[in-house]
C-alpha cells in the first residue's frame, strides 16, 4: 500500500498491543473434499501515536494470529495524534470502503464501529468521530481507516511546508 508521508517505525523500540480485528474460515477444495484454514486480520499499536495492521493465514488460529501480529510490526506507521483527538477531518478511500474521521471534543470517546476502532484505539485516538461507508470489508476498512490517519498532518508541519509563520496557517 504507498500510503503518502508514511515514516516507518521499528518495531523493537516500542511496546506494542495487539487487537484481532476478524478471524475467518477459509476453505480450498481439494479431491477429497474441503480443507479448512484460518485467516486473521490483526491491529497492533502502542497507544501512543504508533499503529500497523497485518494479515496472517494458517491451519490453526493461534498461528494464524501470531503470523498476523509478525506482519503487522512490519507495517508500523506514525500518526499525528492531536490532544487525544485528530488534527483535521479527513475522508479517504480503499477499495470500495470510505471512511470519515472527524475530531471531536474531550470525553467524546471514540464514535466507531468494528475494524474502525481497533485502529483508532490501537493507534491512541481518543476522542473521534470515524463513519464508515460503501464496503464494509474489514481488510479494506482497516486500511483505509491506517490511510487516512497517516496523512494527517498537524498545522506546525503545514506551515513548516508551505514556508510561513504558524499563525499565518491560520489566518489564511
Amino acid at each position: 500500500m504507498n500510503i503518502p508521508n508514511e515514516i516507518k517505525v521499528k518495531s523493537s523500540d516500542v511496546e506494542l498491543q495487539e487487537k484481532v480485528v476478524k478471524i475467518k474460515r477459509v476453505a480450498k477444495v481439494v479431491k477429497g473434499g474441503r480443507r479448512f484454514s484460518f485467516s486473521a486480520i490483526v491491529v497492533v499499536g502502542n497507544g501512543d501515536g504508533i499503529v500497523g495492521y497485518g494479515l496472517g493465514k494458517a491451519n490453526e488460529v493461534t498461528d494464524a494470529i501470531s503470523k498476523g501480529v509478525d506482519d503487522a510490526k512490519k507495517n508500523l506507521i506514525k500518526v499525528n495524534v492531536l490532544k487525544g483527538t485528530i488534527p483535521h477531518p479527513s475522508w479517504t478511500k480503499f477499495g470500495a470502503a470510505k471512511v470519515l474521521l472527524k475530531p471531536a471534543a474531550p470525553g467524546t470517546g471514540v464514535l466507531a464501529g468494528g475494524a474502525m476502532r481497533a485502529v483508532l484505539e490501537s493507534a491512541g485516538v481518543k476522542d473521534v468521530i470515524g463513519k464508515s461507508l460503501g464496503s464494509s470489508n474489514p481488510h479494506n476498512v482497516v486500511k483505509a481507516t491506517i490511510k487516512a490517519l497517516a496523512e494527517m498532518r498537524t498545522a506546525k508541519s503545514v506551515a513548516e511546508a508551505r514556508g510561513v509563520a504558524l499563525s499565518k496557517v491560520f489566518n489564511g
